[in-house]
């Protein structure tokens, strides 16, 4: 079969830092986010070190060569903007995108601000690269691209439109036309038209495709786009976020007075500093929290039914919501975790006959500090306390680590047999929930690993604890 290839005068391969972790990469940064907002600002050699001993307990990282660790660290920093360093005091610090992870344990979020900011030229690239790019006159933003292609593709032909990596690698990320002279996307709408139409294929080794493939599996991770097959398409629950990308598109903008000029590679490493704090600096400004019913898939008459049983039951705050809004836009995903976690609690009840406590199941609010998300309670009337922790990705991960903080800590201590951590995880597959009773006792019987600083991180095996199956609430 005859192969399209991009015409030699305007082929140029664009490329980016890929880590090493690429195949685990949800799992990885759920890890590093949570070890890096532990660490406070110290010298970049006093840094450096303690990261390198927290990516040792990774797992399968304990025996692994110092160079592959300080890769890691290397690729975690340019790559995903989580480690600010200040080079005038040397000094390092983790940075808001780390701290958000690690905070809200939000994956489609943080994919969502990575792409938004995500450019070439850009600090995420070594400084040699970097002039190639601006010699080339490469200005290109890939991901408000494609996603602009094909809103536009499906806008002119009344119908889906899906990209492949190949079509992606050949007609857009090497082709100088787009990424230098800002061709149309129409045009390379035509362009693929025709080279479909005429049969054409391209060269699909694994080394030509990886970087386009690689933006457009952090979009997939993003919740943008949804794969089928060999092809990448729009993910039409996510309009709001999808028009933002294409019309409110942002760029840093301090390499731009080096293009048609003579400089040296110390400027590059100047300008790379800065481009960690812009990256940096729109973290939580910008709401990409994700639409957990959306992302779901809910079926909204499901939610209209279950928010009219929800309130004569006296709990239907998040039902209502739901049904007012026809989805629930949450402000933070552990607000989306504890209503399903109450939900679960008051079915219990109603399966054990006991409809009179379901009233008395609350979620209390944050500013009462009480140490526990839910008071509920067991069917002989005694209290229940619990701690939901939620994290959702775009697949499914064996994550068996969460925060307590000191409040959250000496709660645990102080309730014993009538604490619980209820660790939920959300995913497009399904909810997953796994319950621990008495997290100080599993502690005390080698079930959990305690690591104490600003408050708990706690490392659970899984006979700490149970999986159960989620009730949702009227279901």
């Amino acid at each position: 079969m005859p192969r399209y290839e991009t015409p030699e005068e305007f082929r140029y391969r664009i490329h980016h830092v890929r880590p090493r972790f690429k195949n685990n990469v949800e799992r990885v940064l759920l890890f590093v986010a949570t070890e890096l907002s532990q660490l406070t600002p110290m010298t970049k050699k006093d840094f450096d070190k303690k990261f390198n001993r927290a990516l040792r307990l990774f797992p399968g990282n304990a025996v692994a060569a110092e160079k592959t660790i300080s890769n890691w660290r290397t690729e975690i920093s340019s790559l995903f903007g989580m480690i600010l360093h200040d080079p005038a005091t040397e000094m390092c610090m983790p940075s808001d995108v780390a701290k958000r992870l690690a905070e809200k344990q939000d994956l489609v979020e943080f994919f969502k601000y990575f792409l938004y900011t995500f450019q070439y030229p850009g600090g995420h690239i070594k400084p040699h690269e970097v002039k190639k790019i601006i010699d080339k006159g490469i200005k290109f933003k890939p991901a408000q691209y494609i996603l602009n292609l094909l809103d536009t593709a499906e806008k002119i032909k009344k119908r889906r439109f899906g990209i492949s990596k190949a079509e992606a690698t050949h007609c857009i990320f090497n082709d100088l036309r787009v990424t230098r002279d800002g061709c149309s996307a129409s045009e390379v709408i035509k362009l693929l038209d025709n080279n479909r139409k005429s049969g054409l294929d391209y060269d699909w080794s694994g080394d030509i495709i990886r970087y386009a493939g690689d933006i457009l599996d952090y979009m997939v991770y993003a919740n943008l786009l949804k794969k089928n097959g060999e092809f990448y398409y729009l993910n039409l629950s996510e309009k709001e976020a999808i028009l933002f990308f294409i019309k409110k598109s942002v760029w840093f903008n301090r390499y731009d007075r080096l293009y048609g000029t003579s400089f040296e590679l110390s400027k590059l490493q100047e300008i790379g500093f800065t481009w960690l704090y812009y990256v940096s600096s729109f973290i939580g400004k910008i709401r990409f929290e994700t639409d957990v019913l959306s992302y779901l898939n809910v079926d909204k008459a499901k939610y209209l039914r279950l928010e009219s049983i929800a309130h004569k039951q006296l709990i239907s705050e998040f039902m209502q919501r739901a049904a007012r809004k026809q989805g629930v836009k949450t402000k933070d995903i552990g607000d989306t975790g504890e209503a399903l976690v109450q939900g679960h609690e008051c079915m219990i009840l109603k399966k054990r006959s006991r409809e009179d406590l379901i009233p008395k199941v609350v979620i209390l609010p944050n500013h009462l500090a009480m140490g526990y998300d839910i008071r509920s309670f067991e069917p002989d009337d005694t209290f229940k306390f619990i701690e939901v922790k939620t994290t959702i990705s775009n697949s499914s991960l064996d994550f068996n680590r969460f925060h307590l903080t000191d409040n959250e800590f000496n709660a645990a201590k102080s309730y014993d047999e009538k604490y619980y951590v209820y660790r939920l995880m959300i995913t497009r597959a399904g909810i997953k929930l796994f319950v621990i009773r008495n997290p100080i006792k599993m502690y005390k019987k080698d079930l959990i690993e305690v690591t104490l600083g600003e408050g708990a991180e706690m490392q659970f095996k899984t006979n700490a604890g149970k999986f159960e199956e989620l009730l949702i609430w009227g279901a």
